[in-house]
């Protein structure tokens, strides 16, 4: 039986789910549904905790986040989930510092204010998204998930791992090995390897590392999963050639990791910034 549960989050540090819900209408893998006259972003995802779908209407008050969720399983998980699916679950009272220390990050602030990290639902989510966005373009890669979803999900929701294990053993059309990594990766979500809180409690060294062995994913399938899926706040992307472009455009004759120290403790966040501000999802 469909549940509803409502809960009121006080946000620290800058936030506008406006300029966060016009980001995410461009973010090619996401799935929003709702009236634009609103305000409200709407999403469905799958719950970590238990793998049921859930619906997320997301409001704000201010400095208040509004998240309702819906569905058949936890929904307190549902709840906090969102959260970290949208970055709210951070204390991001220091992120106007990295701004002050650099003019650059600091033009993107003013720019996209409020803006947060945002994107997956779910490392399990993401890592599916890298499988299938392999060797083919965007629009392609969204088009087989949308198929997916309409097939195979619930109500909007990807498809749950162990349905998707399931489908990866024969029932599914995909190109070349998509199908085969698919269910590699459904089995890593089952076996706990994708998890956002366990991801979180390591180094995001050692956290991209474990994600990069599952069979069909590699290094920039790791960065996406680590820091777009599990959403950690301080890790500089490794495999991103649009950073990297970025970065030498705004900071002739420096490195990275150079330029990213200044970011600390929010190196992820200054680089989504940037690729946002130039375009790039």
């Amino acid at each position: 039986m469909t549940s509803r549960h409502e809960v009121r989050l006080e946000v620290r540090g800058p936030w506008s789910l406006a300029t966060c819900r016009r980001f995410w209408e461009g973010f090619t893998p996401a799935a929003l549904a709702g009236d634009d006259r609103d305000g409200h972003l709407r999403t469905a995802f799958r719950v970590e905790a238990d793998w049921s779908p859930a619906t997320a209407d997301v409001a704000q008050d201010g400095p208040v986040a509004r998240v309702v969720v819906q569905g058949t399983g936890d929904l307190d998980e549902a709840a906090a989930q969102v959260a970290r699916f949208l970055a709210l679950d951070a204390d991001a009272t220091t992120w106007p510092d990295v701004g002050r220390r650099d003019p650059v990050v600091g033009a993107v602030q003013e720019r996209l204010p409020g803006l947060r990290p945002c994107g997956f639902h779910s490392p399990y989510e993401a890592a599916a998204w890298a499988v299938l966005s392999q060797r083919i373009s965007m629009v392609q890669a969204a088009r087989l998930r949308t198929a997916l979803v309409a097939r195979h999900g619930d109500d909007g929701a990807f498809p749950a791992p162990a349905r998707l294990r399931d489908l990866a053993g024969g029932d599914l059309e995909l190109p070349g090995r998509k199908a085969e990594y698919l269910g590699a990766v459904a089995e890593a979500a089952l076996d706990g390897r994708l998890d956002t809180r366990a991801l979180r409690a390591v180094d995001p060294e050692d956290a991209r590392r474990e994600v990069a062995a599952i069979h069909g994913l590699g290094p920039f399938a790791a960065d996406l999963v680590v820091l777009r899926g599990a959403n950690v706040p301080d890790a500089v992307p490794r495999h991103e050639p649009r950073l990297r472009t970025v970065v030498a455009e705004q900071y002739p004759g420096r490195e990275l990791d150079d330029v990213a120290d200044a970011w600390r403790p929010w190196r992820t966040w200054a680089s989504f910034h940037l690729r946002a501000a130039s375009g790039a999802g």
